[in-house]
């Protein structure tokens, strides 16, 4: 359990902001972090690997102190994993060689090798950061964060640069491994479907404060749903036929048409996500809001 209730100030193109941040989150918890970028989540990330301090409060993780009264457990002294926005790989360090710096000492050589075969990285152990795309540096950081075998795993926007098939294929590895491993995991991510398919609740950041706190349905969703199936996905035609609209939303790579009547589309625009469920055997949509 992560008990965090502290103040940080921050200076933000805005001016000074104060960070103040007073939750709880469980063991096993699956953490979103959500809200417009200078809102404070990548400091949030940081103040719990203990790269910032924060000005005043308490950070207690399942009992243990990492903050009280000005004293700051070091960074080599807390359990946790944290995967940076721009990757921090060392360029002198092979793919193997970055993913395997990060193991413990006694951890067995084939955990290594399984990691890079996960990370679909076979082909790319032997290179250098500086030969490789961003989706693939971001890959070998997402590894070299599992090699560290946390309790708690910080991800900041882990999965952006990546294509749609290694983005659908690496969400389903993180949360099979923040599952099996017991993780709690405290992600910032913009893209909703992501958050969605991973997340067990929400923590909306705007300006330093706490906005909103609630499953991603809550947070995102304008009505309750009901039905046998929810897909979340992206418009990406809408199409009038008649006195009836057909709606195309691409959900996980493939295009799904949903029939829609007028006051189902009057607020949708191409690019928006949405949830296609099941209502009475018939496929409606709804929109989601930022």
């Amino acid at each position: 359990m992560i008990d965090i209730d502290i103040k940080k100030e921050l200076q933000s193109p805005d001016g000074t902001m104060i960070l103040a941040l007073n939750e709880v989150i469980k063991q096993g918890e699956f953490i979103a972090l959500y809200g417009p970028s200078g809102a404070g989540k990548t400091s949030t990330l940081e103040l719990l690997a203990g790269i910032m301090k924060p000005d005043e409060g308490h950070i207690k993780v399942n009992g243990e102190s990492w903050f009280y009264n000005s004293k700051s457990l070091p960074i080599q002294d807390r359990k946790i994993a944290y995967m940076f926005q721009d990757y921090a790989l060392f360029p002198n360090m092979t793919v193997e060689e970055n993913i395997q710096f990060a193991a413990k000492k006694n951890s067995p050589k084939t955990r290594i090798a399984d990691l890079i075969k996960q990370m679909q990285l076979d082909e790319l152990a032997d290179k250098f950061p500086r030969s490789l795309s961003g989706g693939q540096k971001q890959r070998v950081a997402l590894a070299r964060a599992m090699a560290q075998e946390p309790n708690i795993l910080l991800l900041d926007e882990p999965l952006s640069a990546l294509d749609t098939n290694t983005r659908l294929s690496l969400q389903n590895y993180i949360k099979e491994l923040h599952q099996s491993l017991g993780l709690t995991t405290i992600m910032i991510s913009h893209d909703i479907s992501e958050i969605i398919k991973l997340a067990d609740r929400v923590i909306k950041l705007d300006n330093g404060k706490i906005t909103g706190i609630g499953t991603p349905v809550e947070t995102f969703m304008q009505r309750e749903l009901s039905g046998k199936f929810k897909f979340t996905g992206e418009v990406i035609n809408i199409q009038q036929q008649g006195f009836i609209y057909i709606v195309t939303v691409l959900i996980q790579n493939n295009p799904i048409k949903v029939i829609a009547q007028k006051t189902e589309v009057e607020d949708l625009e191409i690019g928006e996500k949405v949830v296609v469920a099941s209502k009475a055997f018939n496929p409606i949509v709804y929109k989601l809001t930022k």
